[in-house]
């Protein structure tokens, strides 16, 4: 197993990192490439990383014939809770009689079909990063010509457990890593996910967008305004980050849509809405009713709760749920301020489990 003795603290624990699975079809290319040369595929392959990291990983499933070698690397994902974990990832090589080296994707592995940060549309899923590592690695190898053939037997399989559909990539997984090494919960990571989903919207010709913070805001909105198609994306706790990113991008509106426990946070300000990095939702309720000058009797009741769902539960018991678009209006003041851009067109919807869109 081609486990990395690599490590990180997230949250006060120790995580094991992975391997990507760019390095695994980098290693596989390397290792059929030096059989198809020398006779002989190694049971252990070493390449470089962009994160200047060695790997040296042990090589399964050779086969070697007098046209082509094939091989595999077993995707370690560390502690990283990633759906490719332990799948196979193999390369077969053949040689051109040019100096050509050309990298395709076979079986399980997706297809472009919208154009963007992957490349062009029909291209097999296989990020900038990893073909250039392969043709690296390869070069180290041989200076001739190469027809390298990366597939993954279970990749349409395992594609259904991940977003690769929601950014225009069909068929199977998808070749990736920017440093070839995985580290465990890695917020950059999902950032990057939401990055590439946001262009892929844009490259469909749309300027309008809208962020869910979770799949439950999603499926209520939905319901709510009665939308056959919704092209959003979930950012989760990542307000700040994406709605930067969609804005630079060009977009010409945004709409928020999120539980108003994570959206009364972004109305004091909050543009990461996590609970290990704010937790001020009672404190946005007593805010709010504040200003309205409300009785100390219903902010002494707000005061008490625990949650936000309880404290909405207040507020239309004693008839201050007018604070709700008090908090929606300061949300979007300060997105815009946020921005720096006092005439964006930003709207912001709120929710609670018990009434739906406030």
């Amino acid at each position: 197993m081609n486990e990395l003795d690599l490590y990180v603290i997230k949250d006060g624990k120790k995580l094991r990192c992975g391997i990507t699975t760019g390095s695994c079809a980098t290693a596989a290319s390397k290792a059929s490439t030096i059989g198809l040369i020398t006779g002989e595929i190694p049971k252990y392959i070493e390449i470089d990383t962009p994160a200047g990291i060695v790997l040296n990983l042990e090589v399964s499933n050779r086969e070697l014939t007098s046209d082509y070698a094939i091989c595999s690397i077993t995707k370690d994902s560390g502690d990283d809770p990633d759906s490719t974990d332990g799948i196979e990832i193999f390369s077969r090589v053949s040689l051109r009689e040019d100096k050509e080296v050309r990298i395709d994707g076979g079986i399980g592995v997706g297809t472009i079909t919208r154009a963007g940060f992957w490349g062009e549309v029909g291209q097999a899923a296989i990020n900038a990063v990893p073909r250039k590592t392969i043709l690296t690695e390869v070069k180290k190898v041989t200076d001739r010509g190469l027809d390298i053939e990366i597939f993954v037997p279970k990749g349409e399989e395992i594609a259904k457990k991940t977003y690769n559909s929601n950014i225009g990539i069909i068929g199977g997984i998808s070749i990736i890593g920017t440093k070839g090494i995985v580290e465990p919960m890695s917020e950059d990571a999902f950032k990057k996910s939401i990055y590439i989903e946001i262009d892929s919207i844009k490259n469909q010709g749309d300027r309008d967008i809208i962020f869910f913070l979770g799949n439950h805001g999603e499926k209520v909105y939905n319901e709510m305004k009665n939308e056959a198609e919704t092209k959003g994306v979930k950012i989760s706790n990542f307000i700040g980050d994406s709605l930067s990113y969609a804005y630079n991008a060009g977009f010409e509106s945004i709409k928020l849509v999120g539980h108003i426990g994570k959206l009364c946070k972004l109305s004091l300000g909050a543009f990461n809405t996590h609970s290990k990095i704010c937790d001020m939702r009672i404190e946005s309720f007593v805010y709010y009713l504040a200003l309205r000058q409300a009785p100390i009797e219903v902010i002494q009741q707000i005061n008490e709760c625990i949650t936000s769902e309880e404290a909405v539960k207040v507020l239309v018991n004693t008839d201050y749920m007018c604070i709700i678009g008090d908090m929606v209006s300061g949300s979007e003041f300060r997105i815009k301020r946020y921005l720096k851009d006092k005439d964006f067109d930003i709207e912001v919807i709120m929710y609670s489990m018990d009434l739906g869109i406030l």
